[in-house]
């Protein structure tokens, strides 16, 4: 019976590569003392597919595949936020840190590495699974053109997972942060202006209001009105005020006259509220100021939900696949604003496959154009590097005449999800059987390394960010996360930091060190092999 389901995987390896998914992820929830490998523990049943099946062998570009899946959701999600960091003061010296504490980690593992005589194949295993990074794995193994990375890598990764935790677990209770409270991100309040506002247009009035508060709807002559930049006001007309700070619309209310609640959200004769979903390509990833609402009739946006975050329009703001649009409209006009937008929940998981098709085409060429590197040879940023950076350019984009390169986040999510479980679960069964060898043979060896580079590389960043550069320590956390890598890790810095600051911060840090490392492990694995030759 044994002989037979061994038999069977392994000369079936579409089934091979579905079953180590599948109980990957079953083991992967198992959470022990709040950690839990989640979908790193798909390598791990990979491993034990490939040492009980010896037969098993995935070929073929599957896994690589699922390698640009991931990266390219990932340069997708934080395009904007990566290229908004960088050009800052903060996103270079933050990149800064996370530079020298990820070269201090890789020179931790090439010395103890040589120490101990391990094959450089193993030790740049080692050195990718202490940061969980699957992009410098994949290097790794191009340049060595072994197995031995993966090996290095399975070893490595659980503590990989688990050191960064527990890391932040001890610093977040050596320093005790606070955090102001988290406040709700949409406000509104009705105002009934006072007699110096009479005969003054409602542009110049807009132009006072504290930042982030805008004149969504107008109340004259008992009617609610869409808001237009030429109404001249009268004594006690009222306006409809939405912010995303409550004290700004206090402030707002008290230079415009007094807070009236009812007079115009009761109202609805005139003007009405709808909730629609978004699902057509042609009004996303356009700035509302850009965006031609249906004419004939008189329609003005209210607020936009996205996800679980409410948010007040502005002039740049894009509109994205599921977000929810609350729009003022003509109470018999609803139909039309339906149909305008879509409305249609299968938008949460709608994109575009020819931009998505095309963004990992242009990825994989720039991965595959050589960068020469003078005293070193040719190095090129890969399947791992290539694939990234366009996806960080066409995300901060976002759109290109009709290529809509953004896509939601639930849809990000099954792409980056799947996909790095099509890749972990090739590399785990391809790496069984020599991982079971060199496990008995010195497993604790490398299991050691992978601690010392992976404390390095994070008390660095914590250490010398905290004491040393003062960084905000929601920002900090965050820059940890990225340096790393894993996202478990930055969804643990979230509950010990929670702000949206940690998100930001990982969103700066992982790109930008993801291709360093690419590049770091390629160039160490040409000068080895010059030396060697």
């Amino acid at each position: 019976m044994i002989e037979l389901a061994q038999n069977i995987i392994g000369t079936q390896p579409i089934l091979a590569i579905f079953l180590a998914i599948g109980v990957g992820y079953l083991v992967g929830q198992i959470n022990l003392g709040g950690f839990s490998l989640g979908v790193g523990a798909v390598l791990f049943v990979g491993l034990a597919i490939g040492a009980f099946a010896p037969k098993s062998n995935i070929t073929g570009p599957i896994g690589l595949t699922g390698l640009i899946m991931f990266l390219y959701g990932i340069g997708i999600l934080y395009g904007r936020q990566f290229f908004e960091g960088m050009t800052g003061a903060a996103g270079i010296k933050y990149n800064l840190l996370a530079l020298v504490a990820c070269a201090a980690g890789l020179a931790v593992a090439l010395a103890l590495g040589q120490a101990y005589g391990i094959k450089i194949g193993h030790t740049l295993g080692i050195y990718a699974g202490s940061m969980t990074s699957t992009a410098t794995l994949q290097a790794a193994l191009d340049v060595t053109g072994s197995k031995d990375p993966s090996i290095g890598y399975s070893i490595a990764y659980p503590f990989g997972v688990i050191g960064p935790i527990l890391c932040i677990y001890f610093m977040t209770r050596q320093v005790k942060p606070t955090f102001p409270p988290k406040v709700q991100q949409f406000h509104m309040g009705e105002v009934t202006l006072a007699n110096e506002f009479a005969g003054r247009r409602l542009d110049d009035i807009s132009t006072e209001l504290p930042d982030g508060v805008q004149i969504t709807m107008v109340r004259k002559s008992q009617q609610n009105i869409v808001p237009q930049a030429d109404i001249v006001l009268a004594s006690g007309d009222a306006v409809m005020l939405v912010g995303e700070r409550k004290d700004a619309i206090d402030e707002a209310a008290a230079l415009l006259g007094k807070l009236e609640p009812g007079r115009i959200i009761k109202d609805r004769s005139a003007l009405d509220y709808i909730r629609v979903f978004v699902s057509k390509a042609n009004v996303v990833g356009i700035p509302l100021a850009q965006l031609p609402m249906p004419a004939g009739f008189p329609t003005h946006l209210l607020h936009v939900r996205r996800y679980d975050m409410d948010i007040v329009p502005s002039p740049d703001l894009t509109l994205e696949f599921g977000d929810r649009v609350g729009v003022l409209m003509p109470p018999d006009r609803r139909d039309e604003i339906r149909k305008y937008f879509g409305d249609t929940v299968k938008a949460t998981a709608e994109f575009s496959y020819v931009a998505l098709g095309l963004g990992m085409v242009m990825g994989v060429l720039l991965g595959l154009i050589p960068i020469p590197i003078p005293g070193v040879g040719t190095v090129t940023l890969g399947i791992g590097g290539g694939p990234l950076i366009v996806a960080l350019i066409v995300g901060k984009l976002r759109r290109t005449g009709p290529l809509l390169w953004v896509m939601p986040l639930p849809a990000n999510l099954v792409l980056r999800n799947f996909g790095l479980a099509l890749f972990l679960a090739s590399v785990g069964i391809n790496a069984g059987q020599p991982f079971v060898r060199t496990v008995a043979e010195s497993g604790f060896t490398m299991l050691f390394i992978g601690m010392a580079v992976l404390l390095t590389t994070v008390i660095i960043v914590l250490l010398v960010g905290y004491y040393v550069l003062r960084i905000p320590y929601d920002d900090l956390v965050g820059v940890a996360s990225g340096a790393t890598g894993n996202p478990s890790i930055l969804v643990y810095s979230t509950r010990m930091a929670p702000t949206e600051r940690p998100d930001i911060g990982y969103a700066m840090i992982f790109p930008s060190m993801t291709i360093a490392k690419v590049i770091a492990v390629q160039i160490v694995g040409l000068l080895v092999a010059a030396g060697a030759s």
